[in-house]
């Protein structure tokens, strides 16, 4: 069994236990593969949209050793059942791909999400916002010299408008090293975005919305 990355330990790490998990979009079902041979959850499920993936997948979770998990080619969760998708894990993919697949997915009232976003994050938070997940956790993992966002939700309904700066950041906190840095590059993204409205003498009410969320990020990081 190939050793987890920090990415997927980290996920690993935030599946409540007793549950029946599914891993959307599984690629090489290294995860899958972990949590069933955990034997800590009802069962084990990974999906993807080819049949390529599914069948690499396949082959390195039997390389593993893990005999119960069940591999369905689909779109998202569109053939998963909820009883076997109380959790669902989706990660290394866009934040829009991402929002489109709890979009559709028939059962996203009840299940819990967790989810690692490779881009579009900011789009990620605010779909989430706007249709009533409330985001119990977010912490972030570096891997490969690249920082990334892993968070924790579930619906309960309320609708939620964000700041610029949780959008930015979302619920990290400076609590850990990793979330310090990702809380870091978000303001140096910001700080060159200052920059370049400067020198470009673009709108002033752009840039006062740039100053408002570097001081409210700072405000977060200096706690």
């Amino acid at each position: 069994m190939n050793t987890l990355s920090e990415r997927l330990k980290l996920i690993f790490s935030l599946v409540p236990k007793g549950k029946s998990v599914c891993d959307v979009g599984t690629d090489h079902g290294y995860l899958p593969a972990a949590l069933c041979l955990s034997g800590d959850y009802k069962s084990v499920t990974a999906t993807d949209i080819k049949e390529k993936p599914i069948e690499n997948a396949r082959r390195n979770i039997e390389k593993a050793g893990a005999k119960d998990v069940c591999l369905i080619c689909c779109d998202g969760l569109s053939k998963v059942p909820y009883d076997r998708a109380e959790v669902v894990v989706i990660a290394g993919m866009g934040g829009d791909v991402i929002s489109g697949i709890i979009d559709r997915c028939e059962y996203k009232e009840k299940s819990l999400f967790i989810l690692q976003p490779m881009t579009a994050v900011s789009n990620l938070r605010k779909y989430l916002a706007k249709n009533g997940f409330n985001v119990t956790s977010e912490k972030a993992v570096v891997e490969n010299n690249k920082i990334y966002s892993v968070m924790v939700c579930k619906y309960d309904g309320v609708i939620r408008k964000l700041s610029f700066a949780q959008m930015r950041i979302g619920e990290i906190t400076p609590t850990t090293r990793e979330n310090i840095e990702y809380i870091n590059k978000q303001l140096r993204i910001i700080d060159k975005c200052i920059k370049d409205l400067k020198d470009s003498g673009a709108s002033p009410k752009l840039l006062e919305e740039n100053i408002k969320t570097r001081k409210e990020i700072l405000k977060i990081r200096e706690g």
